[in-house]
């Protein structure tokens, strides 16, 4: 091996990386989160670590891919199939700060990402939205939109669970202020689900939906609204804290259901659409980054489950997450493994 030759097999790798792979660290955060609320404490906090990990190593990548791959990262981030997938960034990083809150509490880091989970929303959303719209040449709908879209419903639910979650180390008015913040950020990620999920079901109804086409980010038809569910159940376990969401707490209440039933609605769908895939067309099941973006889904549902049922008070909802959680880890340690698999034929590609 050569100097020359690892040089370029790493920079192949970082310029080709895939602008979704911060979703690897929503995916461990909040299996991680799930088994900690389920007190299984060990395994959360090896994920905890991993997930630390994961993190650093892929700010390490983005940064030297913004740098010297900077043509390649403008141009994913304004294209209408790729661009989405930075916004994992987002919610990577909240996730991340929520896991700090909740294993080590520590308040101050936790303030610190979602401060930069905050700029970081403000910076890619507006700037893929605006690149999209001016566009002058755009791909049909059929082509143009995918599961990937509703990352922008995640990245946005995902600053307001955090901030919620650290509101109330702020002082008085602040504390009101991250809350009514939070809530903010949480009805717009409804609006955000609502005006996307109609186009993506209309897509899956309307047009031909080839094998390959049916990739695992559509289980975000899902994700998406089981953290809405979190960032709502959230806002009424802390509703005493600001008088105005004791307000309007029945309406919290029912909107949370609404979309955890929603939510709820898909998994059935998904798991068929996924038998029909492998199964039936026997399509190849093998790696891919965007198979975190069905362990997230998997993971959250069974989080936002726990939440809810302790928000509106109903204990019989705890069967779910009881089972769910252990679905949510097979596949986490699944798709771990072709992480890990596939690192490993890259190094050895490296030595040969």
């Amino acid at each position: 091996m050569t100097r020359e030759k690892l040089s370029t097999i790493l920079g192949n790798e970082i310029r080709n990386l895939n602008p979704g792979y911060f979703a690897l660290v929503m995916a461990t955060g909040i299996v991680s989160i799930a088994t900690y609320l389920l007190d299984m404490r060990p395994i959360a906090w090896a994920l905890f670590w991993i997930n630390v990990g994961s993190y650093a190593i892929l700010w390490i990548l983005t940064i030297i891919r913004l740098v010297r791959f900077f043509p390649q990262f403008t141009a994913d981030l304004t294209n209408h199939m790729r661009g989405p997938g930075h916004f994992t960034i987002i919610a990577g990083t909240c996730v991340l700060g929520s896991q700090l809150v909740l294993l080590t509490s520590n308040a101050t880091a936790a303030v610190v990402l979602w401060v930069l989970g905050i700029l970081l929303w403000i910076v890619l959303i507006y700037t893929f939205f605006t690149a999209v719209t001016v566009a002058e040449t755009k791909p049909s709908l059929g082509k143009g939109i995918n599961g990937a879209w509703l990352i922008t419903t995640v990245s946005t639910q995902s600053v307001s669970v955090l901030g919620t979650l650290v509101a109330s180390n702020f002082s008085d008015w602040q504390q009101q202020w991250a809350l009514f913040f939070a809530l903010g950020m949480y009805l717009l990620g409804g609006m955000m689900y609502i005006l996307i999920m109609a186009l993506i079901f209309y897509r899956f109804t309307f047009f031909t939906m080839a094998p390959e086409e049916l990739t695992p980010p559509y289980w975000i038809n899902m994700g998406a609204v089981a953290i809405t569910t979190l960032a709502g159940a959230l806002l009424i376990l802390n509703a005493s804290q600001f008088a105005f969401l004791q307000d309007i707490l029945p309406f919290l209440k029912g909107f949370t259901v609404f979309f955890w039933a929603a939510g709820t609605w898909w998994i059935p769908l998904l798991f068929i659409l996924g038998a029909w895939l492998h199964l039936y067309k026997r399509f190849t099941l093998r790696y891919s980054p965007q198979y975190w973006g069905m362990v997230f889904p998997l993971g959250m549902y069974t989080t936002s489950t726990f939440q809810l049922a302790r928000a509106i008070e109903l204990p019989f909802l705890l069967v779910i997450p009881g089972f769910f959680v252990y679905i949510a880890i097979i596949a986490w340690l699944l798709t771990f493994i072709g992480l890990i698999y596939t690192i490993g034929k890259v190094i050895r590609l490296a030595f040969v």
